[in-house]
């Protein structure tokens, strides 16, 4: 590779190989400690409390540190990779979650995200069932437009409202994030794919999009899993199966033919509309058992945190 001087004169630019196996030529040692910035992260955060932003950048700096000590990395080319990400973190997608947040708090002061909730409770009242509408459905569409951590903070607050405690609300809209994630806030993951790989992002959706239906077909049954056990399952199982078929097909079709953009707006869309539709003619039995099996849950958390116990 060339580039020309001011002088047009040709500079050699040597481009930057890195090895697989640095550490010891040994594939396992090099990937534990490639994992060190991650790790650096969870104990900034988890064990010192530190704030993200002061664990994002001491992340950072052992990374470029590891690149250039260990990977052998130019010094100057690590800091400019740093900082290139650090741009494309900003725009788009800071931007995106921060449109998003806007628009999250609008729609709370204005009154119309209580709309909004009472609109799924109108949908079904069942906590189940409004595990894989809230979670996944609308999840999945907060995901499509928003991404990151948006739709999981959002649907998690949501879950709360109706009923679930604080850890299973967490871990149900987690769960939920699996088979939207890929195509998440326009497709950024799949498009970026393309940009760094110099391949055609619709083809690498395309090839996504023959995956992650797989996991789509599932999610919903496992939501139900998570929030009534076996039980659960077995008294909603068709209207999971209806909405976790509906999506996995919307999903394949939009990747492969229509818009890798949109994928998860029109999965989800067409899982919401397959919910309501199933619906009007089936109802699940349980609603009860299973919303006092939550309150009590959600009772002994409060104990446990140290909160009032119910009179």
């Amino acid at each position: 590779m060339t580039l020309a001087s001011p002088a047009g004169l040709p500079l050699a630019v040597d481009p930057y190989q890195p090895t697989l196996t640095p550490v010891g030529g040994s594939l396992t040692l090099s990937a534990l400690v490639a994992t060190i910035p991650l790790l650096t992260v969870f104990f900034t955060l988890g064990v010192l409390r530190w704030k993200a932003h002061w664990a994002g950048l001491c992340s950072v700096l052992v990374a470029l540190v590891i690149a250039v000590a260990v990977w052998g990395m130019p010094a100057g080319r690590a800091v400019m990779a740093a900082t290139q990400g650090a741009t494309f973190g900003l725009f788009p997608i800071m931007w995106i979650v921060f449109t998003a947040i806007l628009l999250y708090q609008v729609t709370v002061v204005s009154g119309r995200f209580e709309d909004l909730r009472a609109t799924f409770h109108l949908i079904s009242d069942d906590p189940r069932i409004q595990a894989i509408i809230i979670a996944f459905c609308f999840g999945g569409l907060l995901e499509a437009l928003a991404g990151f951590g948006a739709p999981v903070a959002i649907t998690g607050v949501m879950l709360m409202a109706v009923g679930f405690s604080p850890l299973r609300a967490a871990a149900v809209v987690l769960l939920a994030n699996t088979a939207p994630v890929a195509f998440g806030a326009i497709g950024t993951p799949i498009i970026t794919a393309g940009t760094l790989t110099k391949i055609d992002y619709r083809e690498i959706g395309a090839y996504v999009g023959h995956q992650t239906p797989v996991v789509a077909l599932f999610v919903p049954l496992m939501l139900v899993l998570m929030a009534d056990g076996r039980r659960g399952v077995r008294q909603t199982w068709p209207v999971a199966v209806v909405v976790g078929v509906t999506f996995a097909l919307a999903q394949w079709v939009s990747a492969t033919w229509f818009s890798v953009e949109l994928t998860d707006i029109v999965a989800s869309l067409a899982g919401l509309l397959a919910a309501v539709a199933f619906l009007r003619v089936w109802q699940p039995k349980g609603r009860d058992a299973a919303l006092e099996t939550l309150a009590e849950e959600r009772q002994r958390e409060l104990v446990a945190a140290g909160g009032p116990s119910a009179p």
